[in-house]
Parts: structure tokens; sequence; C-alpha cells
């Protein structure tokens, strides 16, 4: 397939940015030739003042727009008060904070919340709790946990996590791995079942695979997982880093099916999209099994962080922003499924995510989204055969229709072999409101 001329959006002084960070960045990211410098709502405008449509939200992190109001106001009082004091001391913005998110994820009676930093900082306080729970209170031989995760997982980077990716590209040379995780079909109940023995502790999962390419399990699978975790006397633990605070047109995946798992593991979302926010909640018999010093965090509960993220809770409420991602997630899916083309192969998605599937033999993912960021608009494709729909929760339907309407267009003209490289194009003035 004919692949996009970057010099139609590549300037000069765009190439000298990007010579300039690459000269200093690590190759860990391949990004698109754009340079971002400015953000308002789903809008991000570059260097040189070119606006685009975002439909990634920086996978989720920016569910509530850039540069929202509310919690840049609240980002900058608390942080001219106090942003950072230790957890070695008490701090006036955390106890509000964790109450309302705790009250929110409903875990029961004398849940708790542990705060960090990334995701993936979460994640990994989820498995230390879920391995001491399994030892002290399970009764599992010493040394001989184990925790049961999906294939074609995504829970985050570090070396423990990406030891249990079934990615070979996560996994390649950063062994040796962490041994004790057991491995099942995503959406199989069988497949689970199979997989967990007397040793498992936890059952650790995505409510919908999001680096795996919006993998919808079937209707039923959560609840059934639930119930054998049930039966086996193993914790449910929910990875909603991506999935939670509104994406899915409910506060959290998780209540689609009318469950409630042991533990759930937020982030992303829960910063506003202005600084890095995650945390741990579990019920009582599993959270209280972390005592002084068995865990920590320089950063994680800080004011400042605290602050953001109990506007942020606060935002999705007043703004009534999972009623509005559920409204605009059901046009969205509609819309694009009404899309008319042999490039796709599936669209699948819940709420304000959605993947499009495209079949790989007409066209790369990433030729797609090339196209998309010369026709202002900006997304990334995941494992080179989805492109990934999940704009801000506060997108604009008209917005969110351009969007649709310049993907498909992009598609329509990707179906000849011989169209020439895109053209910029912009939508009209009065759209970009």
């Amino acid at each position: 397939m004919s692949r996009p001329q970057r010099s139609h959006v590549t300037s000069p002084a765009t190439a000298r940015q990007i010579a300039r960070e690459r000269a200093v960045t690590a190759a860990n990211y391949h990004p698109l030739p754009v340079v971002l410098a400015a953000g308002a709502g789903e809008w991000l405008t570059d260097i040189e003042g070119r606006r685009y449509l975002d439909l990634m939200s920086a996978y989720s992190a920016v569910s509530h727009g850039h540069a929202h109001p509310r919690l840049v106001r609240a980002l900058t009082d608390q942080a001219s008060r106090l942003a950072t004091a230790s957890r070695a001391f008490h701090a006036q913005a955390l106890a509000p904070f964790l109450e309302k998110l705790v009250g929110l994820a409903g875990l029961g009676e004398g849940s708790k919340a542990l705060p960090a930093n990334g995701g993936a900082e979460s994640v990994e306080t989820a498995i230390k709790a879920a391995r001491r729970w399994g030892y002290r209170v399970k009764g599992i031989a010493a040394g001989h946990a184990e925790i049961v995760v999906a294939r074609h997982n995504f829970h985050g980077r570090t070396t423990t996590i990406v030891g249990f990716s079934s990615d070979d590209d996560y996994r390649a040379d950063f062994g040796p791995f962490t041994p004790g995780f057991r491995h099942f079909d995503f959406g199989d109940i069988n497949s689970l079942a199979a997989a967990i023995t007397d040793r498992t502790c936890a059952v650790l999962i995505e409510p919908i695979q999001g680096e795996a390419g919006i993998i919808v399990p079937p209707a039923g699978f959560l609840a059934a997982a639930r119930r054998l975790c049930d039966e086996r006397n193993v914790l449910l633990i929910l990875d909603e880093i991506q999935s939670g605070l509104g994406r899915t047109g409910r506060m959290f995946a998780f209540e689609h099916e009318g469950i409630r798992p042991d533990g759930l593991i937020l982030g992303k979302a829960l910063g506003g999209g202005l600084l890095p926010v995650s945390c741990f909640i579990a019920r009582r018999e599993v959270i209280d099994q972390f005592d002084a010093g068995s865990h920590g965090s320089t950063f994680g509960g800080n004011p400042l962080a605290a602050a953001v993220g109990l506007a942020a809770l606060q935002v999705i409420e007043d703004e009534g922003l999972i009623a509005r991602s559920a409204t605009l997630g059901a046009h969205l899916l509609a819309r694009l499924r009404s899309i008319e083309s042999p490039l796709i192969r599936d669209v699948r998605g819940r709420g304000l995510w959605v993947g499009v599937e495209l079949d790989t033999t007409r066209v790369r993912a990433g030729t797609v989204v090339e196209h998309l960021l010369v026709q202002g608009v900006l997304t990334k494709d995941t494992r080179d055969r989805v492109i990934r729909f999940a704009p801000p929760l506060v997108i604009e339907r008209a917005a969110l229709d351009w969007g649709i309407d310049t993907f498909a267009q992009v598609l329509a003209r990707l179906q000849s072999q011989n169209q020439p490289g895109p053209v910029l194009r912009r939508a009209p003035a009065e759209t970009l409101v």
C-alpha cells in the first residue's frame, strides 16, 4: 500500500525538534512525526500551530481532556501549599481522596487503598498483596504461590510484569524472570479453570484487553470468573488502569457484569492527565497483609497527587462523563460498524474505547495511522493490525463525527494501490470549536 509522504507534515522546524529529541532520548518509543506543544479538551496543537483531534487520550490518561481547568486549578492550588511530604508523615489531602476512591470502588466494608505513581507500580503492589494473602490466609506453602494471568495480557513493563507477558517482544533479553505465573486463554472460562491449582492465590486480568487490540470477552465471562474464584478460594484482581473511571460507559468495567473483585488496580485517568497517579484497592482481608515497611513509594499518595486525584473523580461525576461515554460510545461503535470497507475485519469495544481490526494482507494499521496524522487526527495502532479509538470523554459529538468521517475517507483512499500520498486536509473552522 502507498505510504504517506512525511514531507507533507514534517517541516524543517519539526524535523529539527525531532532530531534534538532523538539525540538524547532512548529509542524505546517510535513516535509519529509530530511535535505537540499545547492541548485543550480533545484538541492538540503542534509547534507550528496546526491542530489535531486526539482520538487516543494518552491511553486513557487524558480522559478528562487536555488542561481541564478544574484539574489545573486543583494542581496549582495544592502545589502552592504542599506538593510532597513523604508518607513518613500524614498529609491533609490524602484521606479525602482515598475515601472517595474506596467508596466508588465498593469492594466492601473495611476495604482500603494503597496509592502509587504509574500503573505498573500498582500492579506490582497487587502481586505482592496477593502472594501474602496466599501464604498467610489461604495457607499456600512458602515460595510456591502462583498467579494466573491471561495470554496477550498487558499490565506494564517492569521485569516481573514482562516476565509473565506472552508477547516475545516485551520479554526479549530481559530475563531471567520471576516464576510463579500460569496462563490461560482470555475469555475462555474452561481454560481459566484448568490453569487454577491449589497453589493459585489470584487471577489477575484486564476486563477488556487493551494492548491486545481492545479484546472484549464473551458476555458473562467476568461473572463466571468471579464464581470460579469463589469456588477455588482464589482472589480476583482486575487491572482497570485503562478501562476504569468511565472509559467503558460505567465507572468501572466490572460493573457491566454486576460483580465485585477482591482487588482493583487503577491509574492513568486518576491523574487527570496532569501527573501519574495510581492505586491498588482491595478488601480488608487482602490489603491488611501489608504492615509498616513491607511496601512503600516515595511519591505515592503525595498531597499533589491526592488533590488532583480527588478533583478528577469529582469532575467525572459533576460533568456526567460516564453517561457521556456510554452515549457517545454507542454512537462511535455504530458509526464505525457502518463503514463499508474491505479493509476492516472487525469492530469491537465498549463505551469510548473501540478497536478497529484491519485486514493486514491489504493494509498495515501503522500506515492508516500515518495517513490520519496528515489529515489532522491522532491515534496509534496496536500490534499493527488494530486502530484505537479512545478519545477524551469530554469530546464533542461534532468532533467525534469528523474524526470518524476522516477515518472512513482514509480507508476509502487506501483501498486503491495507486492512490497518491495523503494531502493535508482540515475540517471547516466551525467544526473545530
